[in-house]
């Protein structure tokens, strides 16, 4: 019998200053931001997907959108929240940004093999340096939510535990390129 799959959370709550309007709402190639992250971590093998939402209230097909009324305060506030909702024994989260378009299914898919063969933190890795997205193992979500705090994430656990980290080189399958400025969104239109 298969384990159950990594739940999806896919941090989507910030107002988007720099660009002008929240991420999420954000269309490319005809797709929401939202929309495309949560379909990124459905088809890398996420279940159940869990969005978290601040600045816009928003729907999400296929995801279960988690509210952050504490949004203003950094990503921190946004992955303790989805963290909070996530189902009891759930064996492991694939952490995503919405600002991040260019990370694919098979990214996630290669994260959670890592896991499948005992990796209790698996980070997608670009050049060799780690960036998103992340996948932490179920024993781990409370002490990845206590070092949750203001902007920083999931990285201030991640910096304090390297010797749980294994690094999945995903260049091949993905790119890290962000969306916070108009010119980043037309550098990937």
């Amino acid at each position: 019998m298969r384990a159950r799959a990594p739940a999806g959370l896919l941090l989507a709550a910030g107002a988007g200053s720099r660009l002008g309007r929240p991420k999420a709402l954000v269309e490319l190639d005809g797709e929401r931001l939202v929309d495309r992250g949560v379909r990124t971590l459905r088809e890398g093998g996420c279940s159940p997907v869990l969005v978290v939402i601040g600045a816009a209230s928003l729907e999400a097909v296929g995801a279960v959108v988690v509210p952050n009324p504490r949004w203003r305060t950094g990503m921190g506030s946004s992955l303790r929240a989805g963290l909070a909702e996530l189902p009891p024994g759930c064996p492991a989260v694939v952490i995503a940004l919405v600002d991040q378009p260019r990370v694919t299914p098979e990214a996630v898919r290669r994260l959670i093999r890592a896991h499948e063969a005992g990796a209790p933190i698996a980070v997608a890795t670009y050049g060799g340096e780690p960036r998103n997205p992340v996948l932490i193992s179920g024993r781990y979500f409370g002490e990845a939510a206590e070092a949750a705090v203001g902007d920083a994430g999931a990285r201030p656990f991640l910096r304090a535990h390297p010797e749980l980290v294994t690094g999945v080189p995903c260049d091949d399958v993905a790119s890290p390129d962000d969306i916070d400025t108009p010119d980043d969104l037309a550098a990937l239109g």
